[in-house]
């Protein structure tokens, strides 16, 4: 029989696991990048650099992602392919996948989009940008989709698969762009041709001013987040993946199909990072060149980590690099400090979410629990 202070035990012991869950996902990735800042100090006064221009590179590191309009829109333009693909990875996380192959699958959706654009420039504009997207998401998801069915069908690990198929995406690359009928007319280098003006994603402030790069990839972004959440949490396949990804065996024994939750998984992901391709090659670079992923699809891992594989801090997480991005470019300019420092305290950044022991060691005080009584 249930007694009274069985229920209060149980209802404080269901409170505290609540709280646990809230440090967690809050303040655990509060204080990472807090003490990934403090380190990145430490490291330049190491190196010489005294106080007053490490106060000024901070200053210059906020004022750079969130101090202007400019900064603001260069911190989203960044943020918008990384959440994309974040959000690609974090499913994959949560299907219990690691999904490493986000940087080719952006690869692969970026130059089929560009492709596509080109080869189809006289559809009208809102048709040619819409199917441009599509096709890069379609790719990507197809790209994807080879390790998740090699996953599924012959157990081979998709650490493995999606790492290989990075490598492959990079000589794809440089073998497409030699292409006569994919390079720029009149170039000897592999570059694409360009992305015609009607298959751009139309910019939100060049009205205020023109070199404002804020794109409509914004709006698919936050779309993305929202349809995530929802499939995450209130679809049956979203049950399913998350099931699957706790436990494949009990997902199994309820009559789940893990092979089909594996192969869904990876295309979903591969559909994202390919949008996330697509959108920046149609919205900030216009056309194709060797390296024009620049390694978004492994920043997007870290996202993800940051995140805790959930949209919504996914898509903080996102514009927080994003900022860090964007910022460390005027830190450089205002204060001489090398962007490599950015490198540096992203790197701390997810060396603290993968490892939180390393947080709770430095930090006991955050993460003590409440006393209380039976």
């Amino acid at each position: 029989m249930i007694t009274k202070s069985t229920f209060r035990k149980t209802a404080a012991d269901l409170l505290m696991l609540q709280q646990g869950a809230y440090r967690d996902a809050i303040v655990l990735p509060i204080i990472a990048i807090a003490t990934a800042l403090l380190i990145g100090a430490l490291i330049m006064t190491a190196t010489g650099v005294d106080i007053d221009t490490i106060g000024r590179s901070f200053s210059a590191l906020g004022y750079g992602a969130f101090g202007s309009i400019n900064a603001i829109s260069e911190t989203f333009t960044a943020a918008i392919p990384l959440i994309l693909a974040g959000l690609g990875i974090g499913l994959g996380f949560r299907a219990g996948l690691f999904n490493i192959g986000a940087e080719g699958q952006i690869i692969i959706g970026g130059l089929l989009a560009v492709i596509f654009s080109f080869t189809f420039s006289d559809l009208p504009t809102i048709v040619l940008v819409t199917f441009t997207l599509i096709v890069g998401s379609l790719a990507g998801a197809a790209y994807a989709g080879i390790a998740g069915v090699l996953r599924a069908v012959t157990g081979a690990h998709e650490v493995i698969l999606t790492i290989m198929l990075n490598l492959i995406s990079y000589r794809i690359l440089d073998y497409a762009l030699r292409q006569p009928f994919i390079q720029k007319d009149g170039r000897s280098d592999p570059i694409s041709k360009s992305v015609p003006d009607n298959g751009q994603l139309p910019k939100l402030l060049d009205w205020i001013d023109p070199n404002l790069r804020l794109h409509v990839g914004v709006f698919l972004m936050l779309g993305a987040v929202i349809l995530l959440w929802w499939l995450i949490r209130k679809s049956k396949m979203g049950f399913a993946i998350r099931t699957n990804g706790e436990n494949s065996h009990a997902a199994l024994y309820a009559g789940m199909n893990p092979k089909m939750v594996i192969i869904g998984s990876m295309a979903i992901a591969g559909g994202l990072a390919g949008l996330a391709g697509a959108v920046q090659i149609s919205g900030v670079l216009e056309r194709a060149s060797p390296g024009f992923s620049a390694g978004i699809g492994f920043d997007a891992i870290a996202v993800a980590l940051l995140g805790r594989s959930h949209p919504i801090g996914i898509l903080f997480a996102g514009i927080l690099f994003g900022g860090l991005e964007a910022g460390g470019r005027q830190m450089q300019i205002d204060a001489g400090v090398s962007i490599d420092l950015i490198s540096i305290i992203q790197a701390l950044v997810v060396v603290f979410i993968a490892a939180p022991l390393i947080i709770r060691t430095i930090t006991p005080w955050a993460f003590s629990k409440n006393k209380r009584t039976s």
